[in-house]
């Protein structure tokens, strides 16, 4: 299946915390990063998904964020950090793709943030994604 999805993230799920709908489930990212995602208990029951169940983490590219620095203060559990290696301004959106350890993530951003944040190609960003933005595929 070939899907619209640019950033897919291949890793290895650590551990899985059923709740009563919902499941948090840790992804350790093949560039060393761990990553989490909150999805139904119906999917992580569907998929088979248990601990050592080789994944592809998937986010759409308007669901990932950017920071030029470290922010304390936000219940944002997934923060990637990396380097701009490409930068496409339009109009009014922006985007934006940043090497990370074991691949490449894709943000899309409104110009305007992309101007306020001085991005340019070769600095340095933390890629924001929270836990509920995190779709799962087995690979």
């Amino acid at each position: 299946m070939t899907l619209s999805i640019r950033n897919q993230l291949p890793g290895t799920i650590t551990a899985v915390h059923p709740g009563e709908v919902m499941a948090t489930v840790r992804i350790h990212l093949a560039g060393g990063q761990d990553l989490m995602a909150a999805i139904t208990l119906e999917a992580v029951n569907q998929l088979g998904l248990t601990t050592g169940t080789a994944v592809r983490a998937l986010v759409k590219s308007t669901e990932v964020s950017l920071s030029t620095g470290q922010v304390d203060g936000l219940s944002i559990r997934n923060r990637l950090p990396g380097t701009i290696t490409g930068l496409t301004t339009g109009a009014a959106m922006a985007s934006v793709k940043v090497s990370v350890p074991g691949g490449e993530l894709t943000a899309v951003i409104t110009t305007d943030a992309a101007t306020d944040l001085g991005l340019f190609v070769g600095s340095d960003v933390i890629a924001l994604i929270k836990a509920t933005e995190v779709s799962l595929a087995t690979a």
